[in-house]
């Protein structure tokens, strides 16, 4: 290189190492929010409130004319008014086949105690969906691994599917199998509010270490700063999005979909969004939009999103199941009827719908599948007189079938955690349950 040319890089950059440093002021600090003056910054850029090891990271969440309002992605403690704030760009996520088997926090730090990662590269959080125009469609299948989501409400390839219930029904352990009996090429899990009592017992006991060898992990407890729980759903995203555009047929397991939900809640009403359904605000709902729009097929790869929603009480049509209900391309029902019974999974396969089932499945095992929900519906019809007694034999042939096999319909349905079921041998035992069940009628 020439000393001229030298000389021309080397003034630019001597500029911006000459030129003053901005520094603004810590005006107040109450409950969640910590505003900040005399400091440009936008929306999503990160700050350093304090100085020395005792410094904050904060994020700009609102940005008014003469303040920057703020959120902690730390501990909160030991801030006041008079701090300086200085300018740190923006959040920035490890990519690449080098993080899988690790686990990260909210933030895409490393809590595993395994030493630096591996990252291919450093990108920025925040990422574009796919354009509509350019996704490939879906319809190619992707096993998972679980009988009745495999036979009876058939995921896609890039498909993104929610799985609904209430708290202790078994959503965690149904993601669990997943993770272990899928057939992606690798997983993306986010614990999103978890109690941190439950994430080892997940690693070791639930995914074990053949699910991990083959899986990102991100956690962010339910202590953990609302920020922080609601960008750890991003930091996934990311991860997963990474994978896809290297041409891998990724899975991204989130746990829970409400959770983040809750985070944002928590984060609008901070700031001074004024609530609106059941207190969350409207930047809740665009921003489960933005989320999951995220996932799905590329023009390479794909990200399959498996998200749970934690239904409020039971509700499955309260407004953040009913919200993701309509982003989502197909729901899992999980009923606590079920899993009081014994009975796991506790999928409601009658109530559960794949959107793309018909694009992933052949004509012959499409009847297999609806003849078998026809008959679980007509059972769930007369289930009233069932349990008094007064169902009269031969009123109905699918409920006769459904009696005459309750116990291999209930063998079919069922399957232990540990047991993985091969998307053919699913097909097949289908097959021969839908035969019995034809002959019985």
């Amino acid at each position: 290189m020439t000393a001229t040319a030298t000389a021309t890089t080397a003034w630019p950059q001597a500029l911006r190492a000459a030129r003053p440093e901005a520094v603004g002021t810590v005006s107040s600090v109450m409950g969640l929010v910590v505003d900040v003056v005399g400091l440009r910054a936008a929306v999503g850029d990160l700050l350093t409130v304090g100085d020395g090891p005792a410094a904050v990271p904060v994020e700009v969440v609102a940005a008014g004319e003469d303040r920057l309002r703020c959120m902690p992605l730390g501990p909160v403690t030991g801030l006041q008014a008079g701090l300086p704030a200085r300018g740190g760009g923006t959040l920035r996520v490890p990519v690449g086949r080098g993080l899988l088997g690790r686990v990260l926090d909210g933030l895409g730090r490393p809590i595993d105690g395994r030493g630096p990662l591996r990252a291919e590269a450093w990108v920025p959080v925040e990422a574009a969906a796919p354009h509509p125009l350019e996704r490939a469609r879906v319809d190619t299948p992707m096993p998972l691994g679980v009988r009745v989501l495999d036979t009876l409400t058939a995921a896609g390839r890039g498909q993104r599917l929610g799985l609904f219930a209430g708290s202790g029904v078994g959503k965690s352990s149904l993601l669990s199998m997943i993770a272990r009996g899928t057939a992606a090429e690798a997983s993306v899990i986010a614990l999103v509010g978890e109690r941190g009592r439950e994430v080892r017992e997940f690693l070791e006991d639930d995914l074990g270490p053949e699910g991990l060898a083959r899986s990102v992990v991100v956690v962010a407890t339910s202590d953990a700063p609302p920020l922080v729980r609601q960008r750890s759903a991003f930091v996934a995203t990311r991860i997963a999005e990474h994978l896809r555009d290297a041409g891998l047929h990724a899975v991204l397991m989130m746990d829970s979909l409400t959770r983040v939900a809750m985070a944002q809640r928590e984060i609008g009403l901070s700031v001074g969004e004024p609530p609106a359904t059941r207190g969350y605000p409207p930047s809740t709902f665009a921003l489960l939009a933005r989320l999951l729009e995220r996932a799905g097929t590329g023009p390479r790869g794909s990200v399959t999103g498996l998200y749970t929603v934690l239904v409020d009480g039971d509700d499955h049509d309260e407004p953040i199941a009913d919200a993701a209900r309509s982003i989502l391309d197909g729901h899992v029902v999980l009923r606590r009827e079920l899993a009081v019974a014994g009975h796991y999974p506790a999928v409601d396969a009658v109530a559960s719908v794949s959107r793309v089932a018909s694009r992933v499945t052949t004509p012959a095992q499409r009847a297999a599948a609806a003849s078998l929900r026809a008959v679980l519906a007509a059972r769930g019809a007369a289930k009233d007189l069932l349990d008094v007694g007064a169902y009269v034999a031969g009123t109905d042939p699918r409920v006769d079938a459904a009696l005459a096999c309750a116990g291999d319909i209930d063998a079919f349905l069922r399957q232990g955690m540990d047991d993985h079921a091969p998307v053919a041998e699913s097909w097949e035992r289908l097959e021969r349950l839908v035969a019995r069940l034809g002959g019985t009628a």
